[in-house]
């Protein structure tokens, strides 16, 4: 960071209180290791004694699926070992620095299809970050397209029309938030007639173009922008095409209705060959990082997802109340601010809010070397994503500036650069991905670069303020929550079964213990689904021939699996519940995660072993973010969407099937043979999961709805349920 302020010991600019509970959590993991170990050695001493061979290989599953829970339980400690709270305070920002010395701002938007990305979401994005209360002849906002669309392009051209008459309007009338959707489409006043109406007259224009799928001469007004489409040719598709590199607004020349300069605006679209790796997400900002260095090398970059728009104009001073702290700079990487949703139903139905993953979990890590990086919503330090020595772009920029008295970004020497450094042959022989940038080797590439980041020694800071920074869309879809968090587990199984394993470098890096053991408990998230699966189908399976896998009533042994249970349970709703959530979304969240892990969990840990041996292979797929009126109505009455077939279904519906058959099959043949007693616990365990199990239930057989489990899916499920209990009949009687 090349901007010095003033000593902030006089003028502080944040604080860091670690929060009491952290003593709390460290007595009750001790407590808590210690029931671990009475219950590993209850499960030998039951294994030692086993009569038969059924008898030992499923007390065998329970042991190893109780081993996998104490593994997580233990990594995750890490995050409940000094969970802290930062507040910064940006109203004292101008007591450190003054406006005109404000470091330069890039920001970063990633979109790739405009059919499940409609490119007025990411109009709205970006019109938001233009709209900043920061200096706007500081900000660069450059559009990653990676789906190469001329839809896309052509809906930044009209925002840029519109931005010289949006930015002026928010900074006379102080509106926030700042995305001209959520703004113009909940408020009316007569100030915002005239503005309203520029709005939709943009948005029907793009609205037209993408529903034709096309752009006509009769779209494009102007020479200079009918020239930008040149590059659409008939061999022009979105997995191979030339760079196309489009200067929508220069800040230094293009101005708004007022005279104010405006923003930069930078419509990219990296290169693409078939014959060259694409490395998704990870390869798209690493071309805007290399462009944008090119053209306006901003010291601070924030990066974006296309959905989450600025709702809290102050939110860079915000950032920079970290990133401008002499004392955090030399290792400070990123400020991370948490990801918030508009849309999420009363309850939270499919758990989207992510609370633990976004919230609780970050504020543990930021006690220690600060939180992850989630892939959007983060403010970098620039030089933090480059090896030493700094890469030589801003020089060569500087040197084809020095040979012209133009520096204008839209000058030929810097268009020219930007062509070059977006080409797909330019990182071949570099160490863009390895050492450089945003790090290739997983589909979760945010995770993984600021883990790599964490490994080299940087640190990072989670800014949680009150008012959400952004905020976006959630699926509200079963099938697109599950494909996504079953996308993400199978990054997280690259990064564990690569050189960078987190149980490894704890020990070969500069990560801490504790740091180490959050990212390892995120490394093998996957590993969920054995216990969760295990738990689901054995104990019912169990129950229905009358063999006890837990001690009888009344056994003290019977204590510390009580013990155990309501123990990890009971902290987990106080976390919830400190951190804002409610019982309702609570109960909604550990039902999702027993929903994950026989689906999401259970078939990433299936397709990367597949990977593995060569049969099959991940690939980024894009979350879709448009529903008809039908699944908005069902989503907002906290009714499950399911709709299609997918294999994912079929599990949770035979796991429902299976544990309905055990508790009534079961606990009637108990009443009859007497044995209440030692059946109880697994009656219990198939209740519990019954009861989670309802809008299983409710879309096999009582709805009617498109939105319902499909026929043939609740077919099949009850088919593969029956056959699996005939199953283990013979396997009992053999």
């Amino acid at each position: 960071m090349e901007v010095v302020p003033k000593d902030p010991s006089t003028h502080p600019l944040h604080r860091l209180v670690v929060e009491p509970r952290a003593k709390l959590n460290r007595v009750h993991a001790l407590v808590y290791t210690c029931a671990i170990m009475a219950l590993f050695y209850h499960r030998f001493l039951h294994l030692i004694r086993s009569n038969d061979l059924l008898s030992f290989y499923l007390l065998l599953s329970m042991l190893v699926s109780e081993m996998i829970l104490a593994f997580m339980w233990a990594t995750a400690l890490g995050f409940r070992w000094r969970p802290a709270h930062r507040r910064e305070f940006p109203e004292k920002l101008s007591e450190v620095i003054d406006d005109a010395d404000l470091p330069a701002l890039d920001v970063f938007i990633c979109t790739a299809d405009p059919y499940k990305e409609p490119p007025m979401n990411v109009v709205n994005t970006a019109l938001s970050m233009m709209a900043f209360d920061y200096p706007t002849d500081k900000i660069s906002v450059y559009i990653s397209d990676d789906g190469g669309s001329d839809l896309t392009l052509f809906a930044f051209m009209e925002a840029a029309k519109f931005a010289g008459h949006w930015l002026p309007y928010c900074r006379e009338n102080g509106i926030e938030p700042r995305c001209p959707e959520a703004y113009l489409g909940t408020t009316y006043c007569k100030s915002s007639e005239k503005i309203k109406m520029l709005y939709e007259s943009m948005k029907e224009k793009v609205e037209r173009v993408v529903e034709r799928g096309r752009v006509i001469d009769g779209d494009i007004t102007s020479d200079d922008d009918r020239e930008a489409f040149n590059k659409w040719t008939d061999g022009f598709s979105r997995h191979d095409h030339p760079a196309v590199i489009q200067v929508l607004l220069e800040s230094s020349k293009d101005m708004d209705v007022m005279g104010h300069h405006l923003p930069n605006l930078v419509y990219v679209s990296r290169q693409k060959s078939r014959s060259s790796p694409h490395h998704y997400k990870a390869g798209a900002l690493n071309v805007l990082l290399r462009v944008s260095a090119a053209m306006s090398n901003a010291p601070v970059v924030l990066t974006l997802d296309c959905d989450m728009y600025s709702n809290d104009p102050q939110t860079p001073r915000r950032a920079l109340c970290y990133l401008l702290d002499p004392t955090k700079l030399p290792k400070l990487a990123f400020v991370q601010f948490p990801q918030r949703f508009r849309g999420v139903n009363k309850n939270d139905t499919y758990s989207c809010e992510w609370r633990r993953l976004f919230v609780i979990n970050p504020v543990g890590m930021d006690g220690l070397s600060g939180t992850s990086y989630v892939g959007t919503g983060c403010f970098f330090n620039r030089q933090a994503l480059y090896d030493e020595p700094l890469p030589t772009l801003a020089e060569e920029r500087q040197s084809c500036c020095d040979h012209t008295t133009d520096s204008s970004i839209r000058s030929e020497p810097v268009l020219r650069m930007a062509h070059l450094v977006a080409s797909c042959t330019y990182e071949h022989g570099t160490e863009w991905g390895s050492k450089m940038g945003v790090r290739y080797g997983s589909l979760v590439e945010d995770f993984y670069t600021g883990y790599r980041l964490h490994c080299e020694g940087w640190e990072s800071v989670f800014c949680n303020p009150e008012k959400a920074a952004f905020v976006g869309d959630v699926p509200i879809s079963l099938s697109d929550v599950l494909s996504q968090t079953k996308r993400w587990c199978v990054g997280l199984l690259e990064v564990s079964f690569s050189k960078f394993n987190p149980l490894i470098t704890i020990w070969t890096t500069r990560i801490s213990l504790e740091m180490g053991m959050c990212y390892t408990h995120y490394a093998f998230w996957s590993a969920w689904s054995i216990p969760i699966t295990t738990y689901a189908f054995l104990p019912q399976l169990a129950l229905l021939y009358q063999i006890p896998l837990f001690p009888k009533v009344s056994d003290l042994w019977l204590y510390l699996y009580v013990y155990l249970f309501i123990g990890a349970y009971a902290q987990d709703l106080i976390e919830f519940l400190i951190m804002g959530g409610t019982i309702q979304r609570w109960w909604n969240d550990q039902r999702m995660w027993m929903t994950r892990g026989l689906t999401s969990y259970l078939f990433s840990l299936i397709e990367f072993s597949l990977k593995q041996i060569g049969f099959s292979g991940a690939g980024f797929s894009v979350t879709n973010k448009v529903m008809d009126d039908d699944q908005n109505k069902r989503y907002k009455q906290g009714i499950f969407e399911f709709g299609v077939s997918s294999p994912m279904f079929m599990a949770l519906s035979m796991a429902a099937a299976i544990n309905l058959i055990a508790f009534t099959v079961g606990f009637a043949r108990v009443l009859m043979v007497g044995i209440l007693e030692q059946m109880l616990v697994q009656l219990l365990i198939s209740g519990f999961v019954m009861v989670n199990s309802w809008p299983i239930y409710e879309g096999m057989i009582l709805r009617r709805d498109k939105g319902r489990i499909p026929t043939q899916t609740t077919t099949i499920s009850i088919v593969l349920a029956l056959v699996l209990c005939i199953v283990a009949f013979f396997a009992i009687r053999i």
